[in-house]
């Protein structure tokens, strides 16, 4: 699941974003609201964080931007504005939750599931494509009947390609979804092909019937064979 943190004190932003990569999650941050605008336009995420008071901008007017875009994103608001003509604002605007500084991590580490989880309900828990079943909550990854071992970023290529079975993925695309800010930039996509070959090898040791195929020049996508 991928995260969106738009707040402008930078220690407090680090803080979040330590936590929420240890929760398993692909963060990227922004600093101000012309970031945050063009990370919003260009980028698609889960979930985003978003502070209110903001050096260049009122976080409630990139809200009201983003709503425009009509993307399918839950948004909590962090803030320290704690005025209940703020969150009534914020909430009606389309914020998913309000949550006001300071609060503890493990509360809103709990708010993101439960806006997930609304967000989520009614979608089966489960994607299967193929003989491989992939549970993303539970991240968990079952080959017919037995379970088996992914590593963390093994596990988050899949559940990429088995949303988007047979479409072709750029290197890029992937680098962007999977590692988010950290791909910036680097020279060349390396780091991709060393996931890519492990996570192949593993699909084909398992008897997977699905397969992850280079297309030259181009990319990937998965089949299933």
């Amino acid at each position: 699941m991928k995260i969106l943190i738009i707040e402008d004190d930078l220690s407090f932003q680090e803080i979040l974003r330590r936590s929420l990569e240890q929760e398993r999650y692909v963060v990227e941050v922004a600093p101000n609201y012309r970031t945050g605008l063009i990370k919003l336009s260009d980028y698609t995420y889960d979930c985003i964080l978003l502070d209110i008071n903001l050096p260049d901008g009122n976080g409630l007017e990139l809200l009201r931007e983003f709503k425009e875009m009509k993307k399918e994103s839950s948004l909590i608001i962090i803030s320290a504005r704690d005025s209940i003509e703020d969150k009534v604002e914020g909430l009606d605007l389309g914020a998913d939750d309000y949550l006001a500084k300071p609060f503890h991590l493990a509360e809103l580490l709990s708010r993101i599931k439960s806006v997930m989880r609304r967000r989520q309900s009614g979608i089966d828990e489960h994607i299967t494509y193929g003989n491989v079943k992939l549970h993303p909550q539970r991240t968990e990854v079952w080959v017919d009947d037995t379970k088996v071992e992914l590593s963390r970023k093994e596990f988050d290529i899949l559940l990429y390609f088995m949303q988007r079975p047979t479409r072709l993925v750029s290197k890029s695309m992937l680098a962007e979804s999977i590692w988010g800010d950290h791909f910036d930039g680097v020279d060349n996509y390396d780091f991709i092909y060393a996931q890519i070959k492990n996570l192949r090898k593993r699909l084909t040791s398992w008897g997977a019937s699905i397969e992850i195929t280079g297309v030259y020049g181009m990319g990937y996508k998965l089949i299933d064979k």
